[in-house]
């Protein structure tokens, strides 16, 4: 078979891939889900917040009577640690066109205690029977061909298990956002990259939800270093995705107080703007 047939045949499937796996929730009780959430999705020990969206997100749309996410809220209240988790959902309202759910992920900390991790409000709906019309200003960011950008692949060797999810994504970053990892940060606030799931994997509306929240901090381009944690993140899913390696870029314009905004736009393969998202995010100072 050709190399490329061959890689080809090896692609994991939506509905069937590592991805898929990690965040597959399962049904206790009605509106209850039991999750191991897994170590292959964090940087040094923390889990990452996208990762944790895509896990409230898969419970809500088995919770709901709507199969996609078009708005997901989230606030971020404590570190989620790999391992055992509980998530509760409750309807709160449902419609012909959106249904609204909440959901909290629980775990226990050292002492036995529960602990609330991460609380989000979300609205449902079916991405298949939106309309075709679209009015944009919107253009779609000017990044590098692939071969021209760059990924963790390319530079030193990290610290074994600092970022265990760089293993499992397909990121190039633009060179021209990559001045942070050579000690000359631009100072412009800005990342882009190609992003994609290492196994191959197109995206879906869930993996946008980790999408937006997969590539390094826009703080390390304003010269700043350490752990960016996510105090509250929403996200929009605006159309399912083409086939093929989606496009993200991520903005800062304000950074005050220790606390900076990330505003996230996410490309498909078809030029469309299929995922948005802002953060707000504390950063360390001096």
């Amino acid at each position: 078979m050709p190399e490329a047939a061959s890689a080809a045949a090896m692609r994991a499937t939506i509905g069937d891939s590592e991805f898929d796996r990690d965040t597959a929730v399962t049904r206790r009780a009605p509106g209850v889900y039991d999750i191991d959430l897994s170590a292959g999705w964090t940087i040094i020990n923390a889990v990452n917040g996208g990762y944790l969206l895509a896990v409230l997100g898969r419970a809500l749309a088995d919770a709901l009577p709507h199969p996609d996410p078009f708005t997901i809220s989230a606030h971020y209240l404590t570190a989620s640690r790999p391992g055992p988790a509980v998530v509760r959902t409750e309807t709160v309202r449902t419609g012909r066109t959106l249904s609204t759910g909440q959901a909290s992920l629980f775990q226990y900390d050292d002492e036995g205690n529960e602990v609330e991790r991460i609380r989000v409000l979300a609205s449902y709906g079916d991405l298949d029977t939106l309309p075709d019309d679209v009015r944009t200003s919107a253009k779609p960011p000017g990044i590098p061909p692939m071969d021209q950008c760059f990924g963790p692949e390319d530079g030193p060797a990290p610290v074994e298990g600092s970022s265990a999810i760089a293993d499992r994504l397909m990121l190039k970053l633009d060179p021209a956002t990559l001045g942070w990892a050579l000690g000359q940060p631009s100072g412009r606030g800005e990342m882009r990259a190609w992003f994609g799931l290492a196994d191959g994997r197109d995206a879906d509306p869930l993996s946008m939800l980790l999408a937006v929240d997969a590539l390094p901090p826009t703080a390390f381009e304003l010269g700043l270093k350490g752990w960016v944690p996510t105090v509250e993140l929403t996200a929009h899913v605006r159309c399912r995705p083409a086939p093929g390696p989606l496009r993200v870029s991520i903005t800062t314009r304000n950074l005050a107080g220790g606390f900076l905004e990330e505003d996230a736009e996410v490309w498909d393969s078809a030029d469309r703007l299929v995922a948005q998202s802002r953060q707000l995010a504390r950063v360390r100072l001096g």
